[in-house]
């Protein structure tokens, strides 16, 4: 997703304006309302299940990560791949897409004593039909190179879930995109 930031450049009134607007808009909607936050200010991350809107899809959704990150953590590459479909797509910074569980095996080869790949949902969404979400949020991997000196890459992923006929849940795709280790948040109100 690099290179799809947009910088808005507006009065701070208009942009204030927009954004009290906007939460009023949801407060009125059966949005879970609250504090309007307040700028320049660093907040915690919400915790998506803590959301009074939260249904069980999303809490679904959130396990099944849980689940898939435990196992990759523990596992390393080899669980990795063995949470996809068989028609599975792994998509990758500067690299070919993967399609099909065998080409995912190949590439998923990481031991986990060399290579820890960890992330943490932001959010999540079960699609209408129940048989289908995804999951989204932040993702950090730790290895050390040549040298021996310690190397992270951390970025945001996407995770495709969909129902199987016997009834588990696989992943479809995958989606990862690297950003500088302090990119910070994306979505912060400009300081002018």
């Amino acid at each position: 997703m690099n290179g799809l930031r947009v910088v808005m450049r507006a009065p701070r009134e208009i942009l204030y304006g927009a954004v009290v607007a906007g939460i009023l808009g949801c407060a009125g909607s059966g949005s879970a309302g609250g504090q309007l936050p307040v700028p320049n200010e660093q907040q915690a991350a919400p915790n998506p299940l803590m959301d009074p809107t939260a249904n069980p899809g999303k809490v679904l959704l959130f396990s099944l990560d849980a689940k898939f990150a435990k196992d990759v953590l523990e596992r390393g590459g080899a669980a990795f791949a063995d949470w996809f479909a068989g028609d599975g797509v792994a998509l990758n910074n500067g690299q070919a897409p993967l399609i099909g569980l065998v080409a995912i095996t190949k590439s998923a080869n990481w031991d986990p004593k060399v290579y820890q790949l960890t992330w943490t949902p932001t959010d999540a969404q079960m699609g209408p039909s129940g048989d289908m979400g995804y999951t989204w949020g932040h993702f950090e991997g730790h290895s050390k190179d040549a040298a021996g000196n310690p190397v992270t890459t951390s970025g945001r992923y996407i995770t495709v879930w969909r129902k199987q006929a016997d009834g588990s849940w696989k992943v479809a795709l995958d989606a990862g995109a690297n950003e500088p280790a302090a990119a910070g948040d994306c979505c912060k109100l400009p300081n002018s």
